[in-house]
């Protein structure tokens, strides 16, 4: 017997510095927040919302993406865990205008790639972790 998963519920980041992570991912994708601990919260709600870890949860589709500020040290791809995150895009048209933001960002990337199936955009956050922009071919 297997256990019948549909899709992602959610993937959680852990990075080094909560204020420069949200300004890289504001900046990039604009996401609304799912979940965050108000300024002005009580103590009845941070005890709720301490899940968060300080941190803030976005909406993205059907699922969420996270970020936690807990982490000391630096991304690396080739240790047990992430590799790397890939969210999807439209099409090629997308990926070019995306690599036209990530340069007015002073972000650094490689050109898109034709992978045969579709074409990727990788680039990283602050934290080193490896991102992606994927494009299926049509």
């Amino acid at each position: 017997m297997t256990i019948p998963i549909s899709s992602y519920a959610h993937v959680r980041l852990t990075v080094t510095d909560i204020d420069v992570s949200r300004t890289f991912y504001d900046a990039l994708f604009g996401l609304p927040v799912a979940f965050e601990v108000p300024e002005d919260a009580d103590d009845a709600t941070r005890e709720q919302l301490d899940f968060l870890y300080g941190g803030v949860i976005y909406k993205l589709g059907n699922s969420l993406l996270g970020l936690r500020p807990v982490a000391d040290d630096n991304f690396n791809e080739n240790r047990v865990g992430l590799d790397h995150v890939s969210f999807n895009v439209a099409n090629r048209q997308e990926l070019d205008a995306a690599a036209a933001l990530l340069d007015s960002l002073d972000i650094s990337h490689p050109d898109v790639k034709d992978i045969g199936a579709g074409y990727i955009l990788e680039f990283r956050d602050p934290d080193n972790i490896a991102l992606e922009l994927f494009a299926a071919k049509a």
